[in-house]
Formats: structure tokens, sequence, C-alpha cells
């Protein structure tokens, strides 16, 4: 899955011709117009990356990441600023920005900074079209390091766990029943056990991943059915 980068900026040009260079990248872009729309977007839906102007209509880029940061999203923030004035620049930085940009700046510069920055992030998501990331709002699971993150905090996995949150997530949406679930981790566990082994392990899952085990966000029951990764 590509990482998802927010360009929030008014300049119909600028705006374009960056979604268009990181499409082609691999990344997944949504551009909004205005600060307020820019942050309503990256409150519901936690962008990996934003890409913020300092100056923007009504609320400018440091209201947008001040808020931003009081909600406690911790997604890298590139500033883009109009002219080189090192006041936009320190008070970006001081308000939690990751790095900035002057305008006009080059494509292949932007791009050096954004993988780098997700890189820093994230390792290996800043390959954006590698698909050894699975990235869903602030989860992260690497298949090839078998680590997974919900925003900067590491969870510890046990080996039955990862591969059933593998599995799922893999294919969001699609319904897994407990049978088939059971067989996927054959590896990892007795054919013979119940298939109710496979609850336990879901709650287990819930208890590391969900801010409320109760009422998940990511792994969902399907009643009559199985489990079910939570689609975008």
């Amino acid at each position: 899955m590509s990482a998802t980068i927010l360009v929030v900026e008014d300049e119909h040009a600028v705006a374009r011709g960056v979604q268009y260079a990181l499409q082609q990248e691999g990344y997944a872009v949504t551009v909004a117009r205005s600060g307020e729309e820019g942050l309503d977007f990256a409150s519901h839906q936690a962008p990996d990356l934003v890409i913020l102007d300092v100056r923007l209509p009504g609320m400018d880029g440091f209201e947008v990441l001040r808020r931003l940061r009081q909600t406690g999203s911790k997604a890298p923030v590139l500033f883009l600023t109009a002219r080189d004035d090192e006041v936009d620049k320190v008070i970006g930085l001081e308000l939690g920005a990751d790095d900035y940009l002057t305008k006009p700046f080059g494509l292949r510069e932007l791009m050096s900074r954004i993988k780098a920055l997700l890189r820093r992030a994230y390792g290996d998501l800043a390959d954006a079209a590698g698909g050894r990331v699975i990235r869903h709002r602030d989860l992260l699971v690497d298949l090839e390091r078998r680590r997974v993150q919900r925003g900067q905090r590491r969870v510890s996995l046990t080996a039955t766990e990862f591969e059933i949150l593998r599995h799922l997530a893999s294919r969001p949406g699609r319904v897994y029943s407990r049978r088939e679930l059971l067989e996927l981790i054959r590896d990892y566990e007795a054919l013979d056990q119940d298939e109710k082994t496979i609850n336990v392990h879901v709650s287990h899952l819930r208890e590391k991943l969900e801010d409320d085990p109760a009422q998940p966000a990511f792994i969902l029951t399907v009643r009559g059915a199985g489990y079910a990764f939570a689609e975008r």
C-alpha cells in the first residue's frame, strides 16, 4: 500500500504540479485548497506526510500545524514558504514542522526531502510502490521486518498474532472465517485446535492495537462469518 500524502496549497498550478509528480512516484495524494480543509482531512484520515503552505487564505499554515500537533498527529510536515524568510522557517520548526522548502523549488529536491522524511518516520514506507508495508491510518505493518507500529509506538506481537494480522490487513474488507485463519497459520498452531483459538488471538491483537478493543477500528467482527480488516 502506497504512502498517503496530503498537499495543502491554494495555488492551483503548484498544487497540481506537486500532485502529479507525487502520483508518478506511486504515492496516494490528496489536495486541500485551504487550511480548514486540510486540517479536517488530516484529522480524520491521518495521512503519512503533510506538505503545508505557510501562506493560506483564512487559517494559515502555522495555525494548521499547531492544531494538527494538538490532536496528537506525529505525521512529518514539510512547510512551503513563499520567500526566503528566516522568521517563517523558525516559527514553523518551533511549532513542529520537520522540514521546509522555499518557493520556487525543484521537484527533484521535493522528492528527495519527502523520501527522507518518510524514511526517517516509517522506514520502508519510503518505498511507496514496494508493497512491503501495509498502512491504515496510523497503523503500520512492516512485512519484511515483521514489525508493527501505532504511530510512533512499537507493538509487540507473537508470531501467530502477526500472521493473522498480515492475512487480514493484506486484503481489507475480505472476510475470513475462523477455519480459514486457523489453516493459514498452520505453521504456528496445530490444526487440531478448536477454531475458538482464533477468537483468543484476535482478542489479544485488539488489546495491543485498538484504542478501544470493545469498539475495534482495525479488526472487525462480521457476525456469523468471521473477521475482516477495515477498509480505508
